[in-house]
């Protein structure tokens, strides 16, 4: 690891990312010389530095009226609503705030008992958001009572055992509420009567819902503590070599493999000993397009694929180095990149590989793979275990520059050197400067840079390029946001 950079302390919670008393008391002064108040950094650094917002995952039977709910809580139309039942089928997550705290609201098509085919995918979908969730909210309809799958909705939630607030919707005036009083039978606490349409109740129950949620995110990848083995999710498309590639590492077959693509259809947790230490290898059925259309077994593994990959830290993805790389690799390395996790890009069944293919996957890596340079490549054969023991350092690199945080003066002095030598593009007669900045936190790394106005999107991509050229990062996505110095004049 280059010496300019160190591991983050996981322990300290202060409120403004991972920086210490000291480093953020001196970060408070040079922030008051630029024009910046307390209350601005520790807002900016409070987003940057907790990463994954807490999770609240809104449930019920079909036509309760969740997404209308969903709605009200984010202030804004954007969760599909129609009057007829089954209309969400997704996992839908938006963000949302209340009363000065942020969270992120997962928007789930409806639960039902003993059904088939996409209706059973949609409530193991709902089943899956309820695990990931650090609190739920039940909306059950008091016009129509307690049902039979509500009740099966109540077993669920007990034996998920997270926080519920039961929502009555549909109770749009006072002779409403006598029928949210009959949800007490359910055993879930005080119903909660609400109107979703008209606003009525919400925030009553949001206050709720805020007690529900933990303050900040939970120090676990979705529900899973961390510690012990590092967990490693490997994930791709449909028949790449997943199950091939963990039998090999396994030294066993621990896992059916079948030519008939999708042969796998729930992950397997196997602690596996690979280059002197043990690992937690995530084996995951592959992720097929356009998933909502898919039905049964096929859309039950795609939504376990990404509950393995949110229980992960690092993602090795698989790609067939056999056919030109799809819009659905993109997809699955987008998806790995966009959950914050350290990223391994496998090139598998290298064995079968001719000069003319090799050439031209190179020429399909640098043309469609430049954003994820930064990964570590690993060309491997899951059938013949060639390079199999290559993956491991690329884990190991990957993980170093997950967790690894940059000091806030050698990163202020490092911008001081950007700004000198590369400054951003005069627009509008104005040149915004990068006035410093510093590290929020790690697993991912998040930056938060204070500015003067306004950076755009190039030049922000060309600060990620120089601090992964400068401190190295390799294996991990980065997260930059910008805090622009508003204009105070007026106010006095």
């Amino acid at each position: 690891m280059n010496d300019q950079m160190q591991p983050a302390d996981d322990g300290t919670e202060h409120g403004h990312g991972e920086l210490g008393d000291a480093e953020f008391a001196e970060f408070l002064e040079m922030a008051a010389e630029e024009g910046f108040d307390q209350e601005e950094v520790e807002g900016a650094l409070g987003e940057a530095g907790h990463g994954p917002l807490p999770v609240l995952a809104v449930v019920g039977r079909p036509n309760v009226g969740k997404s209308t709910l969903v709605n009200r809580i984010i202030g804004r139309r954007e969760a599909v609503v129609e009057d007829r039942p089954g209309v969400t089928r997704d996992r839908v997550t938006y963000e949302a705030e209340w009363a000065g705290r942020r969270f992120k609201v997962v928007d789930t098509g409806g639960w039902e008992q003993d059904v088939l085919g996409i209706d059973a995918s949609v409530a193991a979908q709902a089943e899956f958001a309820v695990e990931a969730a650090d609190a739920v909210v039940f909306v059950v309809d008091a016009t129509v009572g307690a049902t039979d799958t509500d009740e099966a909705v109540v077993k669920l939630l007990r034996r998920a055992g997270k926080p519920v607030v039961l929502c009555a919707n549909k109770v749009d005036g006072p002779s409403g509420e006598a029928d949210a009083t009959y949800l007490w039978a359910l055993g879930l606490g005080e119903p909660h009567p609400v109107s979703a349409l008209h606003g009525r109740g919400t925030g009553d129950m949001l206050d709720e819902v805020l007690k529900a949620l933990p303050e900040a995110p939970r120090e676990t990848f979705g529900g899973v503590a961390l510690g012990g083995p590092r967990r490693i999710a490997l994930i791709g498309r449909p028949n790449v070599g997943k199950s091939s590639l963990l039998n090999k590492v396994a030294g066993e077959e621990r896992v059916v493999v079948d030519e008939v693509a999708g042969t796998t259809r729930d992950p397997v947790d196997e602690l596996i000993e690979l280059g002197g230490k043990t690992w937690k290898l995530v084996d995951t059925a592959g992720i097929r397009r356009r998933v909502h259309l898919t039905e049964g077994a096929d859309y039950y593994a795609s939504l376990r694929t990404a509950a393995a990959l949110e229980k992960a830290e690092v993602a090795v993805v698989l790609i067939d180095v056999g056919e030109s790389i799809s819009v659905q690799d993109l997809r699955i390395i987008t998806m790995a990149v966009e959950s914050g996790r350290a990223v391994v890009l496998a090139y598998n069944k290298w064995d079968t590989l001719d000069e003319e293919r090799r050439f031209y996957l190179e020429r399909e890596i640098e043309r469609d793979l430049v954003q994820v340079r930064w990964a570590p490549r690993v060309n491997v054969s899951a059938r013949t275990g060639r390079h199999v023991e290559k993956l491991v350092p690329a884990i190991e690199t990957a993980l170093a520059g997950w967790e690894t945080r940059v000091p806030t003066g050698k990163l202020n002095a490092f911008l001081g050197e950007i700004v000198a030598s590369h400054p951003h593009p005069v627009r509008g007669g104005k040149q915004p400067r990068i006035l410093f900045g510093t590290q929020a936190g790690t697993k991912p790394p998040r930056f938060v840079l204070f500015a003067s106005g306004f950076l755009e999107a190039g030049y922000r991509r060309f600060v990620e390029r120089r601090l992964r050229e400068e401190f190295g990062f390799e294996g991990t996505p980065l997260q930059i946001s910008v805090r622009v110095r508003e204009k105070r004049g007026r106010k006095k």
